[in-house]
């Protein structure tokens, strides 16, 4: 653990016996034993973004270039491709967001100029169901029929790459909710520009929480007592409040549930916590058994929690608890490790690398991305089976800062009344956590641990 002397070594320089001064404490309260709170060590160290207002506000952006895929609505039975399919009705399970929804909706990026090319894939009704892409132009875009679709007119350009009628097969079928997707555009010569269409960026709110530690009034008497064990009680009081404010805001980062209450004398606000925010708003969750967990359970997992069309970054901080780690890093018959690196090794790149900022990191490379996990000590109890993996792209540790005065962690010396023969401290720390993208997240639950 990592001791810090109170005096000769504040931010300022300067002891912290001067009377009535605060102290910025914000940059270096991180440093303070980082292997007990890693989730805000790393938030301090690499995601910090101040704030000027205690409720904020963030945007969200999924780019409209990594989805445009869409289901068909209704069924197409033994249609001819020569002629047979000229209407196409489609919706999509997200919305203007890219949010994922419960219920279909009309997707917006068809534009009904001849020139959008769409492939859906078909069967062959007289190949025994054989498979066939099938590619379509789109000639015209309705959208007022139906608010919850959109009905295309198409006509057929080619059957699996084949763009002759007279090759395609006579009937072909899909089923509804058949999935497709847009695959470009076409233009005559001479035309001019195509119809455009846009997305939606959405906003989220965040909190700034105030978190305050007391250091108990010591007299002036016990002041100037020399104790046994450490002489200046005072100073060992402060080192281990300087801790518990610390693991006050990895607690809060962690389990915090996002909310203002403007009930009583004054607003209360409460940070958003990473996994209350994964539950709640479409994070990837999933449970697991360690007994029956393997290599290839994970690359189930991670194909879908990687994909690129969520905003991954492709590197995630994995949070895991010590009975996790403990289970992870075990050898012999029907561990993790025997169950993938012995029988899977060519998929799997398992190395320990130095932690940037005093940590023990296992770093595990899988085929879709990089997992940097590290031990949480506060998953522990009815979290001891957790795993968090933290898109670090999409987080952010937000200090209240505004009109030169900084909110974040800060000492304020000496700040009993005037008339007592003694001394009170405080720590203060006005700050929220944001999450984007929470699709970005996931959490996994090891439920035998």
């Amino acid at each position: 653990m990592a001791t810090y002397s109170l005096a000769g070594n504040t931010p300022s320089g300067q002891s912290i016996d001067n009377n009535r001064r605060l102290y910025n404490f914000g940059e270096r309260v991180a440093e303070l034993a980082p292997e007990q709170s890693p989730f805000f060590v790393y938030l301090s160290k690499v995601a910090k973004k101040p704030t000027n207002d205690p409720v904020f506000k963030f945007l969200e952006q999924r780019h409209q270039w990594q989805r445009r895929n869409f289901d068909t609505v209704d069924a197409i039975s033994a249609a001819d491709p020569d002629g047979g399919i000229t209407a196409l009705a489609v919706d999509v399970a997200y919305d203007a967001y890219g949010k994922s929804v419960s219920t279909s909706v009309q997707p917006k990026f068809f534009v009904g100029d001849g020139s959008q090319i769409i492939s859906v894939e078909m069967t062959d009704d007289n190949a025994s169901n054989a498979k066939k892409m099938v590619s379509l132009r789109i000639t015209a875009v309705d959208l007022s029929t139906d608010s919850a679709e959109a009905n295309l007119t198409v006509s057929v350009v080619a059957v699996d790459g084949s763009t002759t009628a007279s090759g395609w097969p006579a009937a072909l079928s899909c089923a509804a909710n058949t999935p497709g997707q847009v695959v470009g555009t076409a233009f005559q010569e001479g035309t001019g520009a195509p119809g455009g269409w846009r997305d939606e960026l959405s906003d989220r709110e965040g909190y700034c929480q105030i978190f305050k530690t007391a250091i108990d009034l010591f007299s002036g008497t016990s002041l100037a007592t020399a104790y046994r064990g450490v002489s200046d009680e005072y100073r060992r009081v402060w080192r281990e409040k300087l801790m518990e404010h610390k693991m006050d805001l990895e607690h809060a980062m962690l389990f915090g549930v996002g909310k203002a209450d403007e009930s009583g004398s004054g607003p209360r606000r409460y940070t958003h916590g990473v996994i209350p925010y994964i539950k709640a708003n479409g994070g990837k969750t999933a449970d697991f058994t360690a007994a029956a967990s393997t290599y290839d359970t994970f690359i189930d997992y991670m194909e879908d929690f990687f994909a690129p069309e969520k905003g991954n970054s492709g590197d995630k901080l994995c949070l895991a608890s010590r009975p996790v780690i403990a289970w992870m890093n075990k050898l012999g018959s029907d561990s993790f490790w025997d169950n993938t690196g012995g029988s899977s090794s060519y998929q799997l790149d398992i190395s320990a690398v130095p932690g940037s900022f005093g940590h023990t990191v296992t770093k595990i490379n899988t085929i879709f991305g990089n997992l940097h996990v590290v031990q949480e000590p506060l998953f522990r109890g009815a979290y001891s089976g957790q795993m968090a993996l933290i898109d670090l792209k999409n987080v952010a540790y937000r200090p209240l800062v505004g009109n030169g005065k900084n909110r974040d962690t800060q000492i304020m010396t000496n700040v009993q009344a005037n008339d007592i023969d003694g001394r009170k401290d405080m720590i203060l720390t006005e700050a929220g956590l944001e999450i984007s993208l929470p699709e970005t997240h996931g959490l996994i639950n090891f439920t035998d641990l």
